[in-house]
Parts: C-alpha cells; structure tokens; sequence
C-alpha cells in the first residue's frame, strides 16, 4: 500500500517518468503553453513553479540546477532572461490548469497548461453612454460623406502634389491630359 506517499507514477517507472517531466518543462517553457493530460499537467505544476522560482534567483548555480531538468541551454536563458523578469514580484502560482475536455482517441481527459501572464492595468471599459455617442457620430459622419458633406478635403495629386518643379517635371511622362471641361467646349 502507498499510504502518505505523494506524486502519481503516471504508469512509467522512474527514468521514463523523468524524462517525460523534462520533455513537458522544455516543451512548456518554450510555447508558454501545451495541451496534456490532467494528470501529466497536475504533476508537472510543482515542478514548473520550483524551476521559475529557481530562475529568480539568477545565478550559476541556478542556471545548472535549470539544466538538470531543462537541457536546452536556449531554453534555460530564455527561463533566466525573460521570464523571471515577468515573475520578479510574483511569490508563486505560475501557472494554471484550464480544462480542455477528453482526447478524441482514449477518452482521456485534457488540460491545457501554461504560463500566467501579469495583468496590465487596462485602461476602463467606455460606458454605455459613451458607446452611445460614438455610435452616432459614426453614423452622422457616414451620412455627411454619402450627402457629399465632408470638412475633409482632397489631398492634391499629380504635379500639384510634388515639392518642386523638377519633381513634377520628372513625374509627367507624357503630354498633359485634357480636362473634362476643355471635351465638352470642343464638341
């Protein structure tokens, strides 16, 4: 009997079980985040935390303690780098566990785990009032342009457009075009 014994074996001995916990760290430390059985996702949580943890202290020791669990070096300075800089005044729960239904092949149940991200302060929501209002400025802006009363006027285009003479020059390839009004005068 395993009584007061904690940690699932997950069905593998030792050596297999371990390397499937560093194949998952290094999968989730890259992606931020991976889909996995809840049971896989359940264990490897401690041992994400304890390695972020790790990575706030920033040293070399550290860095190989990290290199234990994690053997990609692009990995563990992406770990040191970034991400204990994201997780500096956070004293822990790193990650979450978000349900994500069964899996289609064995029915076994699946979670997606991955990196909390820091709230930013967003700035509030506009009221319903305020929506209101822009709404109908939209809307009056949008009948103004249709009724051909726009503030707005045309950018100039073609030789009034360019800075010098010799832009323009430069821009005209060939003999300038008649006019709709110079057509109507000739016929």
């Amino acid at each position: 009997m395993r009584h007061k014994r904690a940690g699932s074996k997950l069905g593998r001995v030792t050596a297999h079980r371990w390397a499937l916990f560093r194949n998952l760290l290094t999968a989730l430390l890259r992606h931020e985040r991976i889909t996995t059985t809840t049971a896989k996702a359940k264990a490897l949580r401690p041992l994400a935390d304890r390695l972020i943890t790790l990575s706030k202290r920033d040293d070399l020791h550290a860095r190989r303690q990290a290199l234990t669990l994690v053997p990609d070096t692009a990995v563990v300075g992406r770990l040191f780098d970034t991400v204990a800089a994201r997780y500096a005044d956070r004293r822990g729960g790193y990650t979450r566990i978000i349900p994500a239904g069964t899996r289609r092949g064995d029915g076994a149940p699946v979670a997606i785990i991955e990196l909390v991200e820091e709230l930013a302060v967003a700035p509030p929501a506009p009221t319903k009032a305020a929506r209101s209002t822009a709404r109908k400025a939209a809307k009056a802006e949008a009948v103004a342009a249709l009724a051909g009363e726009t503030d707005e006027t045309p950018a100039p285009t073609g030789a009034a457009a360019a800075d010098t003479p010799e832009e323009s020059a430069a821009e005209v390839t060939g003999p300038p075009a008649e006019s709709a009004d110079e057509k109507s005068e000739e016929a």
